[in-house]
């Protein structure tokens, strides 16, 4: 079979498709933007009510995060910018592992 051969007989099953009217089209994208935008709100308010109680839970029992305020990693203005990488602290590499 051709490629030419191809195209003809798949602009003929085109042909037989039942295409949409421009009104299904229009109900069709309203009802799939109006369930994307559901859908949103939703995870968007689960998300925040769990984020929030996160945090709520975690400083009624007075845990302190582990983290400084800064980061893992305080930025010491060294850039490293002719690899495109940023500097290692010496702090982080002189960590013992027992």
């Amino acid at each position: 079979m051709s490629f030419f051969q191809y195209l003809r007989d798949t602009r003929g099953e085109l042909k037989h498709v039942a295409w949409p009217t421009s009104f299904q089209t229009t109900v069709f994208t309203v009802l799939v933007i109006a369930i994307s935008a559901l859908v949103a709100l939703y995870l968007g308010l689960f998300d925040y009510v769990f984020t929030t109680g996160v945090g709520e839970l975690l400083e009624m029992l007075g845990s302190e995060s582990t983290i400084p305020e800064g980061g893992l990693f305080p930025v010491d203005g060294d850039t490293g910018s002719e690899t495109g990488t940023e500097a290692v602290p010496e702090s982080a590499v002189d960590v013992e592992i027992q």
